[in-house]
């Protein structure tokens, strides 16, 4: 090959290889812009609800967190970081409904102590009765508010006969919240980190309208115990509900479902399937029964025959009388009959 033809072919080569580069630049020019992510502008953070946050609920570990929001949009009602520590909050009742994600204000939660805890703290459609308690029939001061507890009825039933009376105890109430202590609604944490142990002599109970009504008899009737319940019974409780009928199971295997149902009998008290205890069950010489009423004879029938050795034969009747016997009957006439 001559040089003149090499230099036409690298020339050709030099003029392809602008061309390109070229082409390239114009089509890289003419792209649309990539639009940058729209950065949401980092503030203080504040607390919001992880989870919606209906009215009476009680504030846990798993209600709260803190969450970047922006500084234009704080309210000085909302909760900051700093401000406030999420622990101090636990236990706390929701008296606003606070939906998913929304900050949480001030006035939307009451604390244990303040005033309209209490009836911030009862479920829809129930009522808060106190009933008075003692050292021993208050498991010693070791029940705590946000407890479950049985109340079980003491008493003794005389009768219409002699003797001792029946003495008998009744579970009447089962799964019951204890709301307060005396006029605590939440508890004394002692220096070290624990609970304090304090006696108490009343307790305040969320009942139902128509369990009120019946724990207002009770006090009439006997002495109220408390039986404090634990913490696993809400299984057995389940259970026990789905074999008396008194919860249908959902159709399905949702575990949402079974959680909501679970929840439901935790949360309800019980006045159903009691069981009781008569003296006869604790020790053989106390009675199983009520003593009855003595046997008393009708008074004689005058003119009318009695069986010989009957006390009533005896009785004198009113008024002279002769009495006849024929046989084994006694007959008691009054004078001038026939």
């Amino acid at each position: 090959m001559d040089g003149k033809r090499l230099a036409l072919l690298i020339g050709a080569l030099f003029l392809a290889g602008v061309s390109a580069f070229m082409a390239r630049s114009m089509m890289t020019g003419s792209a649309a812009p990539e639009a940058a992510a729209a950065q949401m502008p980092t503030g203080p953070e504040v607390l919001v609800a992880i989870r919606a946050l209906p009215v009476g609920t009680i504030i846990g570990p798993e209600s709260l967190r803190y969450q970047p929001w922006p500084k234009d949009l704080v309210e000085n009602v909302y909760y900051q970081r700093g401000s406030v520590d999420p622990s101090t909050l636990n236990g706390s009742v929701v008296r606003a409904e606070v939906t998913a994600g929304q900050p949480l204000t001030i006035g939307s939660l009451v604390k244990p102590g303040d005033r309209g805890f209490l009836a911030a703290a009862l479920g829809p459609g129930m009522r808060a009765v106190t009933v008075p308690v003692s050292a021993q029939s208050g498991v010693g001061g070791f029940v705590f508010p946000g407890d479950r507890i049985d109340l079980v009825l003491t008493q003794s039933v005389a009768g219409g006969g002699e003797g001792d009376p029946l003495k008998t105890s009744e579970t009447i109430i089962r799964n019951m919240r204890v709301l307060a202590t005396d006029q605590r609604t939440d508890n004394t944490v002692g220096e070290d980190g624990k609970t304090v142990v304090a006696a108490f002599s009343t307790v305040t109970l969320e009942a139902t309208p128509k369990i009120a009504e019946k724990i207002a008899v009770a006090q009439t009737i006997g002495t109220l115990s408390l039986s404090l319940r634990s913490i696993a019974d809400n299984t057995a409780e389940l259970e026990r509900a789905i074999a008396a009928g008194e919860v249908t199971v959902p159709a399905g295997s949702d575990p949402r479902a079974e959680k909501q149902m679970l929840l439901q009998v935790a949360s309800r008290p019980i006045d159903t399937d009691t069981t009781y205890t008569v003296g006869a069950d604790v020790s053989r010489f106390q009675r199983r029964t009520v003593p009855a009423k003595p046997a008393v004879a009708p008074p004689p029938i005058i003119g009318a025959p009695q069986p010989a050795g009957d006390p009533a034969a005896a009785v004198a009747a009113s008024g002279p009388s002769v009495r006849v016997a024929r046989g084994n009957n006694v007959t008691v006439v009054p004078v001038g009959g026939k």
